[in-house]
C-alpha cells in the first residue's frame, strides 16, 4: 500500500522559493533561526512562545557546514539538515522552514521581511542578527527568555557519560 506523503513536508522551502511562499503567509510574520539539531524541550517552548507573537512564523536552519562553522564540535551536527528540517515543519507551530549556508540568517531575514524577529534569552536585542534591518521597516525584536533551560551540547554530554 502506498501511504501518502506528510503533510508537513509542504511547509519546508528551499531559499530560491522563500519570496514566493512567505509572501502567501498571514501577517504578521515571526522569524526565527538555529540550529535545532536535537529538538528538545527548551527549543518547543521557545518555538511556541515566538510563534504567539504573530500570525504565521518562518525558521531558518543552519546548514551542516553552517553549524560546524559555529564550534559547536567536530560531530555536530548530529542530525542532518534534512533530518532537521523534517522535525521543525512538524511542528504546528511552524509555518515555513528554509535553511541558510552562510554564518548568519541575515539573506533570509532580508528576503522575509517579517515584523517579528526573535531569538532564544541568551541573545541581547542589539546583538540579534537582522535587528537594524527589522526595526528599520517597522518591525520589532525579541529576546525571549528560557523557561525550561536545556542545552544540545549538555544533552550529548550526558548521553556519553552513560
Amino acid at each position: 500500500m502506498d501511504y501518502p506523503r506528510p503533510a508537513f513536508e509542504n511547509k519546508i522551502c528551499p531559499p530560491e522559493a522563500l519570496a514566493n511562499r512567505v509572501a502567501a503567509l498571514p501577517r504578521p510574520l515571526v522569524f526565527t533561526n538555529g540550529c535545532f539539531d536535537i529538538l528538545h524541550r527548551g527549543h518547543v517552548t521557545y518555538l511556541a512562545q515566538a510563534r504567539a507573537l504573530g500570525a504565521a512564523m518562518a525558521v531558518a536552519l543552519n546548514t551542516d557546514a553552517s553549524v560546524r562553522r559555529l564550534g559547536k564540535g567536530a560531530d555536530r551536527p548530529v542530525n542532518p539538515l534534512e533530518d532537521r528540517l523534517a522535525v521543525i515543519a512538524a511542528l504546528a507551530c511552524v509555518d515555513l522552514v528554509t535553511w541558510f549556508d552562510d554564518d548568519t540568517p541575515l539573506a533570509r531575514i532580508v528576503t522575509c521581511r517579517p515584523e517579528v524577529l526573535v531569538k532564544g534569552g541568551d541573545w541581547t536585542p542589539e546583538r540579534i542578527v537582522g535587528a537594524a534591518e527589522v526595526r528599520g521597516w517597522g518591525g520589532s525584536v525579541h529576546a525571549i527568555p528560557f523557561v525550561h533551560p536545556r542545552s544540545t551540547t549538555a544533552l550529548i554530554q550526558r548521553i556519553r557519560a552513560g
